[in-house]
């Protein structure tokens, strides 16, 4: 339900074009997902990680390589295997003997966006060698504190049927992601058009840069600015309060969780030219924000009973703001 509020003087004067260039262009390599092309946009706005948790051959690498591209970002790969070690992600010091002293040699995650392939297959202990970055925007070695490029972006992919060889990501390092996000199987007719495009080459050769890094940061600035109301803010931490008492979930979203909500809404509303957040904002990042952050009862898993409809019913049970203060948007 799409509240009506007058925005703040100071409110960020919403930039349509920057959107509407990057989901086209991004849409010439992937067909039919601008929903979820949507959402990632929002969480990159929104300054945080995505992961792309669907079967193989989905498009989730290429939903990655296509916004890096877009955002005019460099990009980096790396394939998650169990002998990949931390520094093969952070980088390393290597002793150098005609000057008889150690130079750090920046791993792949000095970049703008870093795609972490399979991250499940890796490690535990190569698992966090990321969370530092994801965390703080920096890597820490030897002692010394080296500060990443800005925007730094993680993008991780993960196959969530197939767990032979993979290590589960504990609740730590998902809690670092803002969005889990599924791509999806095309239509009938989305697959048809895909394959009449695909014939000759693949649109990701030819992809161009649609907008900078320094825009990109001109506009996760304006995200932060769109207003959010009181009442909308109450909103969203019942939301997050409900999963901690839901009956299936026995760890529920933190204060972090509602952070991430509040920023998913802000970049929505931005992506539709608005200053400010109704419900329907928080709505529509609920379950990309919360689902991966709740842990359930073994009752739960051994049911079967999807993480992303607990997060439905939440949304059904708690009642939406039906009216905002007058004076709340001023």
């Amino acid at each position: 339900m799409t509240q009506t509020l007058t925005p703040t003087p100071s409110a960020p004067a919403p930039t349509p074009d920057f959107a509407r260039a990057v989901l086209e262009n991004v849409a010439r390599v992937l067909v039919g997902k601008e929903d979820v092309t949507r959402l990632a946009l929002a969480g990159i706005l929104a300054g945080g990680h995505v992961l792309l948790e669907d079967a193989p051959g989905t498009g989730k690498t290429m939903l990655a390589r296509a916004l890096a591209v877009s955002l005019g970002l460099d990009f980096q790969r790396v394939q998650f295997t169990p002998d990949l070690l931390p520094g093969d992600v952070t980088g390393v010091s290597v002793f150098r003997p005609q000057s008889g002293t150690f130079e750090f040699v920046p791993g792949p995650v000095f970049t703008g966006v870093l795609l972490a392939d399979e991250i499940n297959r890796a490690t535990p202990r190569t698992q966090s060698a990321l969370l530092e970055a994801m965390g703080e925007g920096q890597v820490t070695e030897s002692g010394v504190t080296r500060p990443l490029p800005a925007p730094f972006v993680v993008i991780a992919t993960q196959n969530p049927i197939e767990n032979e060889g993979t290590y589960r990501l504990p609740e730590a390092q998902l809690d670092r992601f803002l969005l889990r996000l599924s791509v999806g199987y095309p239509t009938h007719e989305e697959e048809v058009r895909m394959l009449a495009r695909l014939q000759t080459q693949h649109p990701i050769a030819t992809l161009g840069a649609v907008t900078t890094p320094a825009a990109l940061l001109h506009a996760q600035a304006q995200v932060r600015a769109v207003f959010v109301a009181p009442e909308v803010q109450a909103y969203l931490a019942r939301l997050s309060a409900r999963t901690r008492t839901h009956p299936s979930v026995t760890l529920g979203a933190g204060p972090r969780a509602s952070l991430a909500l509040q920023g998913v809404a802000q970049a929505l509303a931005w992506l539709a030219g608005r200053p400010f957040v109704t419900p329907d904002d928080v709505q529509a990042a609920a379950p990309g924000v919360l689902a991966h952050r709740l842990s359930l009862r073994i009752e739960a898993r051994l049911q079967g009973v999807p993480d992303r409809e607990i997060v439905r019913e939440i949304l059904m049970a708690e009642p939406v703001p039906a009216e905002l203060s007058p004076n709340s948007a001023r």
